[in-house]
């Protein structure tokens, strides 16, 4: 499949710092041969660490992300945009073109409280569920 015919897939978030990036980094590492993956959110708050890590222990490296805005990414066309929490979905701004509204939201790991490792427990659950919404795609997106 060239470039051109896989389709262009935006996941937005309200911080671009974990979910999102999570989701950027296993579709580009599992689905590189249907999908371009890509992040952003409405609120940038900065690549999380602690995400970095936990993909780091799957074998996917995000630590060259950076959080971005949604504009910045204007221009490109997205066949679908996924909110992966709920204060996108909400907030979601207006796209150009065709792009598809799928909502698929995964709980907010950096809120959790506790020690390091209940912590990272978190962030690991939050990461595994991705993965597997992740090895659904392109078909769970063309039937939402």
């Amino acid at each position: 499949m060239t470039e051109s015919e896989k389709l262009k897939v935006l996941f937005l978030c309200t911080g671009n710092a974990c979910r999102s990036q999570m989701a950027e980094g296993w579709a580009n590492y599992l689905k590189s041969d249907s999908i371009v993956a890509f992040s952003a959110g409405t609120n940038p708050a900065g690549l999380s660490k602690r995400a970095t890590q936990v993909m780091a222990e799957a074998g996917v490296d995000i630590s060259e992300h950076t959080s971005k805005y949604v504009d910045d990414l204007a221009g490109l066309d997205f066949d679908y945009v996924v909110t992966v929490c709920d204060n996108a979905k909400e907030q979601c701004p207006v796209f150009s073109g065709d792009a598809k509204m799928v909502h698929k939201s995964f709980d907010d790991p950096a809120g959790v409280i506790g020690t390091l490792d209940e912590v990272l427990g978190e962030f690991r659950r939050v990461r595994d569920e991705i993965k597997a919404f992740v090895e659904t795609m392109p078909a769970s997106l063309e039937n939402a």
